[in-house]
């Protein structure tokens, strides 16, 4: 079994990735249209941008977001609600008691688990009879998803950065994978449908910027593990296929597949 790729370096992935999570995850949530209310659990949460979605749209009696990364939940302390706490914790083995909660949710997270399946079935065991499991992933294979421009840039330059190219990594994120993985643990109604948000991002710099942080997605370790000339030849290319609106401002999507199924009740 892999091993799980537990995150860091917060101020890294905020300005690659983290600024983008919030618009898909109120894109989710609106998706899922569940009653106010609701008892949640974010699993994976992360640096608390889901829950923060959840507590503005959702109006929740309560929310527990669970992640293994103490760097991640570090920044959480900005999320001040009675109804919100945080814990460490494994997607593939909760710290929570069976039938709690009302919705499980797990937002851009399951394909970074070791053992998708054995999530989902924590998922299902944490959730009530009757209750809604949940997850979104990111399309790393969609039209102007945000993230190809940099892998086609790569591959065409590099032909062995194919192997690190997360639309050929990431199998999971499709809608058979995923409807299959809830089906497998025994949800009901499980459905799949595409979501789509803009990502827009100010000018050529905003875009390239993030990956010379050195964080942990794939695309940062790819472009800080090339020699000067490469990434030169990378930032190049991509200068000039990137579609840059008269502005200089680059209109790119956010593609992602989200699953949701009910647990028996």
């Amino acid at each position: 079994m892999r091993s799980a790729h537990v995150w860091g370096n917060t101020a890294t992935y905020e300005a690659y990735m983290g600024r983008w999570s919030r618009p898909v995850a109120e894109v989710a949530l609106a998706w899922l249209g569940l009653p106010p209310g609701l008892s949640w659990l974010d699993v994976g949460c992360g640096t608390g941008a889901l829950t923060e979605v959840i507590l503005a749209a959702a109006d929740p009696r309560e929310i527990l977001g669970v992640d293994p990364s103490t760097d991640f939940l570090a920044t959480t302390g900005r999320i001040v609600d009675p109804r919100v706490r945080f814990a460490i914790g494994d997607a593939c083995a909760l710290p929570v008691p069976s039938n709690a909660y009302d919705v499980v949710i797990a937002g851009l997270v399951l394909h970074f688990v070791p053992d998708p399946g054995l999530a989902i079935r924590e998922m299902m065991r944490a959730t009530r009879p009757g209750g809604t499991v949940a997850a979104y992933v990111w399309n790393p294979a969609g039209e102007r998803q945000f993230t190809r421009p940099l892998w086609q840039a790569a591959t065409a330059l590099d032909p062995a950065a194919t192997a690190q190219d997360p639309s050929r990594q990431a199998p999971l994120c499709q809608p058979e994978p995923l409807a299959a993985l809830f089906a497998g643990a025994g949800l009901q109604a499980v459905t799949v449908d595409a979501l789509v948000t803009p990502i827009v991002f100010r000018d050529f710099d905003d875009f390239w910027q993030p990956h010379l942080l050195g964080g942990s997605s794939p695309s940062q370790r790819y472009v800080t593990s090339l020699g000067d000339g490469q990434r030169t030849a990378l930032r190049e290319r991509l200068h000039g296929t990137l579609p840059i609106a008269d502005d200089g401002s680059i209109p790119l999507l956010g593609h992602a597949w989200a699953v949701r199924g009910t647990k028996e009740a």
